[in-house]
């Protein structure tokens, strides 16, 4: 194949090696082991480059800054490679698929974002499936955006989230067809609509803006998070029960509602459930969310609502239009 594709090492546990201290990544060590497994210099897989990060993370310590610099590495390599696939860890790769497939506007090449439950070294692991699928898949180009390869499953990116910390199966797509269905054949959903590019590629990088979430539990006392809905936050993800239904009267979160509006915070609404949708005012119970001007963020995840938030933020949007666009869909986060 005379496709050529970029690996992107930015730490995780598929190329981690045992320590003293549990598995950790190494630099330099995941060149020298690729290059020992003979599927990867097989003339029908594409030609590869491997890039790592530095310093090389454990996906629990990946920040906006660390989005940005993968981003970074795209841009800078975008035209010599087919390709991209990204090597990172499970913990926070969802969160990484989602601000990426925000960040990295009019995308018209695939970046596959994978990893493992399992290190390549270990005899038996999932990582060198995961691996050779998702160079495949990187080096054909069906797949015109940011998505996610784990376990047979080729999944939207900002759609995915991650439902196990120990199954193979890790993540899931709840509510949005798989990308591809992974078997002894690559199966491509062809009723995928192709991603709209308006303009050469670009990234927009993210910056630090101070974003919270808040779950909803039986017997919360919303008046305790008052004093986080400073001027300072621009942005919360409230995760409520359902359809966007809140616990106890309207009056108990009024007040932060209230607060947040006159701060210029957003206030976005997600939902505990993995499948379905916010429907603010289906129910009396979300209705003082509606009325007081919350964002419904349909059936977004709770990964894809702050990835957006950072992102039309970074683009210097003021609060009003970040509310307006957080209800639209602009890259296939959400379905109304």
């Amino acid at each position: 194949m005379d496709k050529k594709i970029l690996l992107i090492y930015t730490g995780g546990t598929i190329g981690m090696v045992p320590t003293e201290a549990g598995y950790a990544p190494k630099a330099g060590y995941l060149q020298s082991f690729l290059e020992s497994i003979p599927a990867l210099s097989d003339p029908s897989m594409p030609k590869w480059e491997l890039l790592e990060l530095c310093p090389l993370l454990d996906s629990s310590n990946m920040t906006v800054l660390d989005w940005n610099r993968i981003g970074r590495i795209i841009e800078e390599h975008y035209d010599a490679f087919d390709g991209f696939v990204i090597l990172h860890g499970t913990d926070t790769m969802a969160y990484t698929a989602s601000a990426l497939s925000f960040s990295l506007e009019n995308l018209d090449k695939p970046v596959v974002i994978t990893g493992s439950q399992i290190p390549l070294f270990e005899v038996r692991n999932d990582g060198l499936d995961n691996l050779l699928t998702s160079m495949l898949i990187a080096a054909e180009g069906r797949v015109h955006e940011v998505a996610l390869c784990f376990s047979n499953k080729l999944m939207r990116g900002n759609r995915s989230v991650k439902t196990s910390a120990t199954d193979l199966y890790a993540f899931s797509s709840p509510n949005y067809p798989a990308l591809a269905d992974i078997g002894t054949r690559i199966l491509y959903n062809n009723m995928i609509p192709p991603r709209k590019v308006e303009g050469p590629f670009r990234v927009q990088e993210l910056k630090k803006i101070p974003i919270g979430i808040i779950k909803v539990f039986p017997g919360i006392q919303f008046e305790l998070f008052e004093e986080i809905m400073s001027e300072s936050l621009k942005g919360i993800v409230l995760e409520t029960f359902g359809a966007g239904n809140i616990p106890g009267t309207a009056d108990a979160i009024l007040p932060i509602v209230r607060k947040a509006r006159e701060n210029g915070t957003v206030l976005v609404i997600c939902s505990q459930c993995l499948k379905g949708s916010v429907s603010l005012g289906t129910y009396e119970t979300s209705a003082a969310l509606k009325e007081a001007g919350a964002v419904c963020a349909y059936d977004m995840t709770t990964e894809a609502a702050v990835a957006k938030l950072y992102y039309l933020f970074s683009c210097g949007y003021d609060a009003e239009t970040v509310k307006a666009k957080m209800e639209e869909d602009l890259v296939g986060e959400l379905s109304k």
